[in-house]
Parts: structure tokens; sequence; C-alpha cells
């Protein structure tokens, strides 16, 4: 696997009093390494492959990536095979136009040269064993989280920054692929893609970096403020209200722990269980939060999907999580993360498919309780102590 170098090295920005001046930050060595494989596969079709259920991350940078490709005569098809649920990511693809495409068996994958793989590095995604299968080779990982170690693909940038739309935002600010101009409609669509990326993955800024301080300087220059308002300007739906609701009345708080377990959810309402652990992280004398439910997705198909978030600066989310709960039959991580920020996705396997409410509610209590006592022993807890809420 070519990996385009180490760690970015970020300046300062431009002095002050300088009109029209862009801070200059990034890397221009890995945005060259960036050119170049791009015109090493002039002419192809590619798949811009997301995890299952995309953020504005990721569907910013699928977003990047096919404008930036596009210079190159390289046609792009941004993929996901799960749901674009979130209120805000619903708003994002809708108010910028974006043409997404959520797989189905009926979708040829072998018309495709090779597969892009941004803001993951497939363990997220379901895609990664369907192109395999296709003989789709995986041509470059784009990503911010820890190093997974699945894919071998020609061309890696995997950075320690905030958000994967850091990395694309750098590309378009080196010039080597393409400089934006704030006249073109497009340019503008993608920064404010690229800023609304930035700002969610780091909670408003809060969390944010000066990579991403320094990227969102340079995106200023090109973002259609009002229109990024119309996509923060969305309401949560019921659904997420009432998980939210379950949430709070069912945690389970020890040791500056908060945990959830909110049961059954439908896949549209998946997006809810990050928005209650950012409420629960909230709360007095928590410093991490993790939320969990049992997914009934499309079919028979059942996952548990569970979030974390926590502010507590030594605790390593990634290791939590892998260290808690393991791996598949095939060596991967059932969960994983970043700086803070976490996710997991277990199958229910021989389990899923039942709909008679007994069963249904003796398999949940059966996960529940064998997620809990994992997240806790993580923790250096003891299951077995009294429960408070």
């Amino acid at each position: 696997m070519a990996d385009a170098g180490a760690r970015s090295s970020w300046s300062g920005a431009a002095p002050r009093g300088v009109a029209e001046a862009a801070p200059h930050f990034g890397d221009d060595e890995r945005a060259h390494a960036f050119a170049q494989f791009l015109e090493r596969h002039r002419g192809e079709t590619h798949v811009a492959t997301l995890q299952d259920y995309p953020d504005p991350d990721a569907i910013s940078c699928a977003l990047a990536y096919r404008l930036m490709a596009g210079r190159y005569d390289i046609d792009v098809d941004i993929l996901y095979e799960g749901r674009v649920s979130h209120q805000e990511n619903l708003a994002l693809v809708q108010a910028l136009e974006i043409e997404m495409t959520r797989f189905s068996d009926t979708l040829p994958l072998d018309r495709y040269d090779g597969a892009v793989f941004l803001d993951n590095q497939g363990t997220t995604t379901r895609l990664t064993e369907r192109l395999e299968r296709a003989r789709v080779p995986a041509l470059a990982v784009i990503d911010h989280h820890a190093p997974q170690g699945v894919l071998r693909p020609q061309f890696a940038d995997i950075r320690p920054v905030g958000a994967a739309a850091t990395i694309m935002t750098d590309y378009l600010r080196s010039g080597a692929v393409m400089s934006l101009e704030p006249e073109n409609d497009m340019h503008v669509r993608l920064a404010t893609a690229l800023m609304h990326g930035l700002r969610s993955e780091t909670n408003g800024f809060i969390r944010a970096g000066p990579d991403e301080l320094l990227a969102a300087a340079y995106l200023t220059q090109y973002v259609d403020t009002r229109l990024l308002e119309t996509i923060l300007r969305v309401q949560r739906s019921h659904g997420t209200m009432e998980v939210i609701r379950v949430a709070l009345t069912d945690r389970l708080l020890r040791g500056g722990f908060s945990l959830a377990g909110v049961g059954y959810l439908r896949a549209a309402d998946r997006d809810a269980i990050p928005q209650a652990t950012d409420f629960l992280l909230t709360e007095e004398n928590v410093h991490t939060a993790i939320v969990y439910g049992i997914l009934l997705g499309e079919g028979d198909r059942e996952v548990v999907a569970g979030s974390m978030r926590t502010e507590k600066l030594t605790l390593d989310v990634d290791q939590f999580l892998k260290t808690a709960l393991g791996t598949d039959a095939r060596g991967r991580a059932y969960g994983g993360g970043r700086n803070r920020a976490g996710g997991f996705e277990i199958p229910i396997g021989f389990l899923e498919g039942t709909l008679d409410p007994d069963q249904m509610a003796l398999k949940w209590d059966a996960f529940n309780r064998q997620i809990r006592t994992k997240l806790l022993r993580a923790a250096g807890l003891e299951p077995g102590e009294p429960e408070t809420t």
C-alpha cells in the first residue's frame, strides 16, 4: 500500500491586514501525490464508497472527489448501502442536489474500474465484500480514523485530523488538482458541503483542531452562508425524540459513564442513536456516553448499532471499543473510532428475524445485558454493582 506520507504540518494563517489572503496550510506533497493518482487513472469509472449510513463528512468528501476526479475525465458514482436518515444529512443532499445511489442487487458493480473509500476504511460498509466479490480493486482510502488495516489500496491518505473533509479541503487549497472559484456555483456548493462536514464532525468546531479551523478559514471565501443556514435549520423527528426519551429514562450512570440501551428501532431512525449519545453527554458529572439499540433493517437483517462520545482526554475511544467488543470471525473489530467519538455494529446473526413479541423481548434482554457487561468491564467497573439512573 502506497501511503502519501506522515501527518501534515500546518502553518499559521495569513498576516492580519492582508486583503483576501487565505491561510496557507496543509501538505503539498500529499496533495500532489493525490493528483498523480488521479492522472494514473484518467478516463476510468470509479465508485466512491461510503459507510452504510453516510454522514455530512462522508457526503461532502464524496462530492469533492467527484468534482476533482472529473478534471481527469473520471466518472464517479457515490454509493452507499444503508440509509441517509439524519435530518441534516437529508437536508444536505437535497439542498445541494448531490446525486447518490443506494445499492441494490440490480446494480452491476463490475462496471467500475476501482473503488475509493472516503471517510471509512472498508469496515463500516457492507459494500467492501460485495466489491471484492465483483473483483473491483480498492484504489484509494482517504480517512481520518485510526488505521484499520483491512484494505490494501494503491493510494492512502489516513491522517489523525478531525475530519476527512479537512483532507479534501487540503487538496483544494494546494491547487494541485483544481482551484475553487467563487463565481462557480458547483464550487460554492462544494465549499458549503465541506464546511458542513467540518462543522458536523467537530461538534460545531468545539472539538476542532488547528487543521479544521484553517481549513474552514480557507473555505469561508466560497461558502454560501444562507444555504448552510438552511441545511442546519432542521427539526428532530418524532422517532428521534422518542429514542432520546428512552435513553434518558433507561440510562445507567456509573463512574462518569452514562450507558443506555434503547431497544428496537427502525433503520430510518438509526441516526437518533448518536443524537441521543450527544444529549446524554451534556448531563452533569458525565464524561462518557454510550447509546445502543437493535436496528431493524431491510428484510430480516438485524444489528446492534451503538455510538460513543467522551470528554475524557485520556480515554482512547477506538481502543476502548475494540477491547470491549472484540472482533468477528474474520478478525474485524465490531467497534472503532477516533478522538473522543466512535461507534459499533454487531450482527444479530442466528437470532434475527423473529417478530414474536415475547421472543423479541428475551432477545433484547440478552443482548442488552451482554453489551452492558462488556462495556462496564472495559471501563473498569463491576457489572454487578447497584444500578443508578
